[in-house]
């Protein structure tokens, strides 16, 4: 589907008429640059690769300065594949104008990392109980997870402490509440995954 690769500014609320305040997050999508067509014949599908955000010309690649080089462009940060667009052209910018106030779009993004965590935090377990009877350390504790002499191993998927965060994430059927053209601006309803100034890609 046609979409936008951009970067999460933040959160705000939008005020309606009778005062009820709407959490929503603010996010600069675009202008982006298409810098490859895909096509049928040569790639087996089609679609339209497009680029945001500006890289350093001593930080990119030879192959990467071909690539953007025949696309009459500046090197780009981002790079992502997106269907459902036509009659676009090497070189063209894709701007706020593919979406629309009041539609919905589905949002992309990294969600924050956490690091190694427990079960408490990372799966919301209560822990094994009260702090008396010498429980000691024991609070945050996952207890025990069921494997004894049978089945004598642990079984895929239990869920216990290791790394959190850091995955992608999708969020799906964000309202688009607002659409600043003139700021390459979208603000849509809801939180959406990541850190600020982190990268993001929104479809329709």
């Amino acid at each position: 589907m046609p979409g936008l690769i951009g970067r999460k500014i933040g959160m705000t609320s939008v005020y309606s008429a009778e005062g009820k305040a709407t959490p929503c997050t603010v996010i600069e999508a675009g202008p982006c640059v298409v810098t490859q067509l895909k096509t049928q014949d040569r790639d087996g599908y089609e679609a339209v690769q497009l680029g945001f955000g500006e890289r350093k010309e001593n930080r990119t690649p030879n192959a990467l300065k071909g690539h953007f080089k025949k696309a009459k462009t500046s090197p780009k940060a981002k790079l992502a594949e997106f269907k459902g667009f036509e009659g676009l052209n090497l070189g063209d910018v894709v701007d706020t104008s593919v979406f629309s106030e009041g539609e919905f779009v589905d949002v992309v993004g990294t969600s924050k990392g956490k690091g190694f965590q427990g079960v408490v935090k990372r799966h919301g377990f209560g822990g094994v109980g009260q702090s008396t009877h010498g429980q000691h350390n024991r609070l945050r504790a996952p207890g025990a997870i069921g494997a004894c002499s049978y089945p004598a191993r642990v079984f895929k998927g239990m869920r216990m402490a290791g790394q959190m965060g850091n995955k992608r994430v999708m969020i799906e059927n964000l309202e688009v509440l607002k659409v600043l053209a003139d700021k390459n601006l979208i603000v849509v309803k809801g939180s959406i995954p990541g850190a600020k100034g982190s990268t993001v890609i929104l479809e329709k």
